[in-house]
């Protein structure tokens, strides 16, 4: 049997078990009265309450001639106590005052009997007026305190779990936000994953080729110079922003991964970890003739075991690290720097190498005493001084190396600040 006919059996045969019942005539009411037959539905009405009412005729039929009789009219007060009515007259003049209540009665009910007989469908529901979805915002904003002033630009991600985590992303030389943000693919995961991005922009005015000061001691510090400026701007942006203080992270490329470093270790309590790529230990120059020389081969003096790294808060800053081994502007020793100041001498370390995708790559996870990887070192061969797997749009990167922004996030989402 095919679909409609088992939709007409079971319709029928929900009509025969109503067949009797009140609620089958009134369905059939409702449907005469929905047709405007009017006289038929009374007369159901008057059979299903036990009352007389006569067939209508199907088609109007004209009057049998009758007989022409003369009488006289009677007077008002006869007519008025007259007891004797035809037998018609009698039964016609209810008939008419039964059928306009019915009509009136039918009316009203219509609307709660149309439904009757019909199958049950769920509860009807308002259409839910759903939000649309926030677009995104990449904005230039400025911000400006004692220690100084910089421009900016913010990302804004259009939907985001509240509070969302922000990370703070400092360019290298002859960079801009623009640029950097373009290079590292920051936004598009930020998009993605819901999070804040602020892009803080170097003037010319501090530095003709836009780098960092990471090396003037008084920009190395709490409270001064441009460590003062990019705390004091993430600070601003958590203000205006749902920002979870947990879940604030800092990161740099080139002379921003050693801004950033400096940063970090002078705000402990304001950045729960630390992206450094292509850059150099905290602190480890003083003016631009030793800055010229780490960048070479590395802070003298310094060496690679000594643990100059602690925060002077003495709190360990959870730090993830790139650089590659073909870099001639910094020299990879400085990472070796990098990984002595987070004191991983004290970790255990474990190794993986990876060479089937792009440049060849090393891992390594270094693990505190609760198994936590609170550093991680990513070494690639082959690659020089430019973002790992970044994108063509952006300056100094390289898509071929593993992809350094993803594996920052990665680590940061490990990392937050505890009770301050």
């Amino acid at each position: 049997m095919d679909p409609f006919s088992k939709l007409k059996a079971l319709q029928d045969g929900a009509r025969d078990r109503a067949a009797g019942s009140p609620f089958a005539d009134m369905i059939e009411i409702t449907r005469l009265t929905s047709l405007g037959r009017l006289d038929e539905a009374t007369a159901l009405i008057q059979r299903s309450l036990g009352g007389y009412a006569p067939a209508p005729p199907s088609e109007p039929q004209t009057p049998a001639p009758q007989p022409s009789t003369h009488r006289e009219e009677a007077p008002q007060d006869a007519r008025r106590e007259a007891p004797h009515k035809t037998r018609g007259e009698t039964r016609a003049e209810p008939a008419v005052r039964v059928r306009k209540a019915v009509v009136k009665v039918v009316r009203g009910l219509a609307p709660v009997l149309k439904g009757l007989g019909q199958p049950r469908r769920g509860p009807a529901r308002s259409p839910v007026a759903r939000k649309p979805p926030a677009e995104s915002r990449f904005v230039a904003l400025s911000h400006a305190e004692p220690a100084g002033s910089r421009d900016y630009k913010l990302f804004i991600p259009g939907d985001s779990v509240e509070p969302a985590p922000l990370i703070v992303m400092l360019h290298g030389c002859m960079q801009n936000p623009d640029d950097f943000a373009a290079g590292t693919g920051m936004n598009v995961l930020a998009e993605r994953e819901g999070f804040f991005v602020v892009y803080p922009a170097q003037s010319r005015q501090a530095h003709v080729q836009r780098c960092w000061n990471w090396y003037e001691p008084r920009d190395q510090r709490r409270e001064s110079g441009e460590a003062a400026i990019i705390a004091g701007l993430t600070r601003a942006v958590m203000a205006a922003h749902p920002i979870d203080p947990a879940q604030v992270y800092i990161a740099g490329m080139s002379a921003g991964g050693a801004a950033a470093l400096n940063i970090a270790r002078a705000y402990p309590d304001l950045y729960a970890a630390v992206g450094v790529h292509s850059g150099l230990a905290a602190g480890c120059a003083r003016d631009l003739g030793s800055a010229l020389m780490a960048m070479q081969v590395g802070a003298p003096g310094l060496g690679t075991a000594a643990p100059f790294g602690a925060s002077p808060a003495g709190r360990r800053i959870p730090t993830i690290v790139f650089h590659g081994d073909d870099d001639g502007t910094v020299s990879v020793r400085n990472a070796d720097q990098v990984l002595a100041q987070a004191n991983v001498a004290g970790l255990t370390a474990q190794s993986e190498t990876f060479e089937d995708r792009g440049h060849p790559f090393t891992r390594t996870r270094y693990r505190d005493g609760t198994g936590r990887v609170v550093v991680e070192d990513w070494r690639v061969r082959g690659a020089g001084h430019a973002w790992s797997g970044g994108r063509p749009e952006g300056s100094y990167t390289d898509a071929d190396g593993p992809d350094a922004s993803r594996a920052m996030l990665d680590f940061f989402a490990e990392h937050r600040l505890g009770p301050r």
